[in-house]
């Protein structure tokens, strides 16, 4: 399997970010590591050698980013307003750093994101946001309401960062017509403390007739890896 390690100075960030590349051609996947993780996450919990396989064939190319949950949400040493501001960041980080480079590695014109727990969160919200730009999203055990983080802060790009709180108002012609050609699929388990949140998004998705595929798996311990190698075994 081929193996690429990257790293670059982000302009949106202000930092270096490390970013490691699974397979060679395929499905496009931009993989968000779970809170406060780091980009090499999915491979040390095997979940890349759970799909070896298909990044072999060619089928399938991993794009695994690394994570600042730690300067932003769970970061406890800043008010609210500098959170939210950093995780603003970090999506344009995503889409006009990582993008780009994606698309210089691989031609195929759909790009999907993914991402298990807080990952989940990353992968449902970017794609949510850039609709025009990502064509696909995996969401396995995805909470989607982090306003918890801030201490009842709450403001326009809050807004904006909470996919159950602006697709409730979602009505733009543009987003919902590429909402509606695009793939959502959303994974969780009867014992998942995220079944409630995939239950609502899913809801607000239909409302707008946007299809979606949520699936509750009878898994037991639904919210750890050994489930969400099952379902990423499954969808992908």
């Amino acid at each position: 399997m081929k193996r690429d390690y990257r790293r670059w100075y982000s302009p949106s960030l202000g930092r270096d970010m490390e970013v490691l590349v699974f397979g060679h051609d395929g499905l496009p996947m931009v993989v968000f590591p779970t809170s406060c993780a780091r980009f090499y996450e999915f491979e040390d919990r095997g979940m890349v050698a759970n799909v070896a396989d298909k990044i072999e064939r060619g089928e399938l190319q991993l794009f695994c980013v690394d994570s600042v949950d730690g300067e932003s949400w769970y970061n406890r040493d800043v008010p609210a307003r500098w959170k939210i501001a950093r995780q603003v960041q970090y999506e344009r980080y995503v889409v006009d750093e990582v993008v780009p480079f994606v698309r210089m590695l691989n031609g195929n014109p759909l790009l999907g994101t993914m991402g298990c727990s807080f990952g989940g969160y990353h992968a449902v919200n970017v794609a949510l946001r850039h609709p025009d730009v990502f064509t696909a999203c995996l969401s396995m055990s995805g909470a989607f309401d982090m306003t918890s983080f801030l201490w009842g802060y709450y403001d326009d790009d809050v807004y904006f960062q909470t996919p159950l709180h602006y697709m409730v108002n979602q009505n733009d012609d543009w987003y919902l017509d590429r909402y509606r050609r695009n793939t959502y699929v959303l994974a969780t388990g009867y014992d998942d403390q995220c079944w409630d949140a995939n239950e609502r998004l899913a809801r607000l998705l239909r409302e707008k007739h946007v299809p979606v595929r949520l699936d509750v798996w009878s898994e037991h311990n639904a919210h750890d890896w050994p489930a969400w190698q099952k379902m990423m075994r499954a969808y992908l």
